[in-house]
């Protein structure tokens, strides 16, 4: 091939080039801006989360810390939980729980009984612990039978110990013997749990288990 033939294919795929980026190249330089501007987006996005979480963080840390040196609002502490609560339920749940044991210790059991009352959490590791602090508080109300409707897990200790309380709170020793027989059934011997809920057992009339091998 002669070097004029050569010459004019390069020209024609010059001008093919050319022509090419004149059609197209708007939609490239803008799928490349759309596709950057993902990517700043999520990154935006994400160091947003990220400074949400820490001021939310640290709006927690203040409140115990208000709680734990009995600096209780006003209203309970449900301002500080529902501004938690919208950025983080599980922080929510928590300081709901810190809050109501401030309420206690200031004698003001009925509001704790209250606060907790309406907690919903959506983390199913605390939601037992929630159902289990406000039952005792029911127990020491005297509102035994309110305290049973939340205590329906068989397999959490906590739980059947709560039950049996509540059983022994309404006269009935035979269901508290049965609850705190089960809860032993859970708990290590090595658990500190373990010697109260013994102690339970005997003063609701019953035998712990295995009593008679260690005689």
């Amino acid at each position: 091939m002669a070097i004029d033939d050569l010459l004019v294919d390069e020209h024609e795929q010059s001008e093919r080039v050319r022509n090419w980026l004149r059609n197209n190249g708007i939609g490239i330089i803008a799928g490349i801006g759309l596709g950057l501007g993902a990517i700043y987006g999520w990154q935006w996005w994400q160091g947003q989360q990220m400074q949400q979480r820490r001021e939310v963080s640290a709006r927690y840390s203040q409140g115990m810390d208000a709680l734990a040196q009995g600096r209780i609002p006003a209203d309970g502490g449900k301002a500080l939980i529902a501004e938690l609560d919208r950025g983080n339920p599980t922080l929510g749940t928590l300081a709901a729980l810190q809050a109501a044991k401030a309420l206690v210790d200031a004698g003001r059991r009925d509001e704790a009984i209250a606060a907790l009352r309406g907690v919903k959490t959506p983390d199913p590791n605390l939601a037992p612990v929630l159902q289990e602090r406000l039952a005792r508080l029911l127990i020491d109300a005297n509102k035994p039978d309110e305290a049973l409707a939340l205590l329906k897990d068989d397999r959490d200790p906590a739980m059947l110990a709560a039950r049996g309380d509540a059983q022994y709170a309404k006269g009935d020793r035979a269901a508290a013997r049965d609850a705190y027989t089960r809860a032993l059934g859970l708990v290590d011997v090595g658990d500190p749990q373990h010697r109260l809920l013994t102690l339970k057992l005997i003063e609701a009339g019953g035998t712990p288990p295995h009593s008679e091998d260690n005689s």
